[in-house]
């Protein structure tokens, strides 16, 4: 029997591009705002920059309901923009976009954020993939967020599609952390005792005036401010819909799995804290193809060895979820490459020709872009007759 606890939403961050000259666009036009906010009115926000967009999914208990979901978002933004001269693009950074050139969207909150970053936050041209998972009690939500540390690399190497910076290849996959990392208050939460250390923090923060609330802290992974979840934000925007819901299913899976074995990693250190980022880098700098370091076996562990010893321990969680199918892609992501493997074989194609560079700045965005929009075999997950579990 599928379990309807752990229920959780998913935030997926979008770039708009210039259908003609692949570029990102400078303004959002106020007509292709408003034809979208009419088809997801409780869906569609903007971003900080007018070259993006997000979207929300309502509360999910199922995969089925977050493909469905997702997969109506995806094909309606992407219809809607091509009707505006533009398309819809889900990876980390855009393939060619120059952040001098974008605008900041006019917004009370984005106002306040830009004063503050100053030009940090005009080169804030980065979309992630946010996972919301309920865990009402704030005691656990804390405790979980630490304990999940060593997790987060896995997460990220899964999600890789950043490998382009300005219209260059940066030579990781995953350059979007790299440049995220100049903001204040993200990167690895500390390893909090308790909420009520965790409290302290916050409230000292609001109290000396340093922030307004929580929702200004924005590390990889943190405790929502407004909804009883941990929020995952280590992740790249994904620029495959399978492979969105695989990160999804392991996160959920993961948050149960912490959830029920109160004692795993619960002795975590300084020293646990700083391999975890090390693994971070390790994850932005090869994606898939380097390993992390295990602090237990003191030893460099293939990635997919990684992801097969943990699948192995997350069964029954994915069992009760309904998460054993979307769960099971990972390993399909592991065996042919994550969005920004594609991404740098598309560009070396298309460079090698004629165009050159630019031709394969071209390329890039283009199959990106049709990557984003997907059509009705979205909707079935990949094997769907051959895996159990899938809700």
């Amino acid at each position: 029997m599928v379990s309807s606890a752990y229920s959780f939403g998913v935030e997926e961050e979008y770039f708009l591009s210039d259908a003609e000259s692949r570029g990102a666009v400078r303004r959002i036009a106020p007509r292709f705002i408003e034809a979208a906010q009419a088809a997801f009115p409780d869906e569609l926000q903007r971003e900080m920059l007018q070259s993006q967009i997000e979207v929300a999914t309502p509360v999910c208990e199922s995969m089925t309901q977050a493909r469905h979901c997702l997969h109506r978002l995806r094909s309606g933004l992407a219809a809607l923009a091509r009707e505006h001269g533009m398309l819809l693009l889900a990876s980390g950074t855009h393939p060619s976009a120059v952040w001098v050139r974008q605008r900041a969207t006019e917004a009370k909150r984005y106002d306040g954020i830009m004063r503050d970053l100053q030009m940090l936050g005009s080169r804030n041209q980065l979309c992630g993939l946010h996972v919301h998972v309920e865990v009402p009690d704030e005691d656990q939500r804390i405790s979980i967020m630490v304990r999940m540390l060593p997790y987060l690399p896995l997460l990220l190497a899964l999600s890789t599609s950043s490998p382009f910076w300005q219209g260059r290849r940066t030579g990781l996959m995953g350059y979007r952390l790299c440049a995220y990392a100049e903001l204040p208050r993200t990167g690895l939460p500390e390893l909090f005792t308790d909420a009520a250390d965790y409290r302290t923090y916050v409230d000292t923060m609001v109290a000396s005036g340093a922030m307004r609330d929580s929702s200004f802290i924005w590390w990889a992974i943190r405790p929502s401010h407004r909804h009883p979840t941990l929020e995952l934000r280590v992740a790249d925007s994904c620029t495959r819909l399978d492979d969105t819901l695989a990160i999804t299913a392991l996160y959920r899976c993961l948050v149960r799995h912490l959830a029920r074995n109160s004692g795993l990693n619960a002795d975590l250190t300084a020293a646990s804290r700083a391999l975890a980022g090390e693994n971070i880098w390790r994850a932005q700098r090869y994606g898939l193809h380097g390993g992390f370091v295990c602090e237990k076996r003191r030893a460099m562990l293939p990635i997919g060895q990684v992801l097969d010893e943990l699948l192995e321990v997350l069964d029954e969680d994915a069992a009760v979820l309904g998460c054993g199918l979307d769960l099971a892609h990972c390993r399909t992501i592991v065996a042919g490459g994550t969005s920004a493997d594609m991404q740098l074989a598309i560009f070396e194609e298309a460079r090698a020709g004629s165009g050159g560079q630019n031709a394969g700045l071209v390329a890039v965005t283009d199959w990106i872009a049709a990557q984003t929009r997907v059509d009705d075999d979205g909707l079935v997950p990949k094997g769907a007759n051959l895996l159990r579990g899938a809700a």
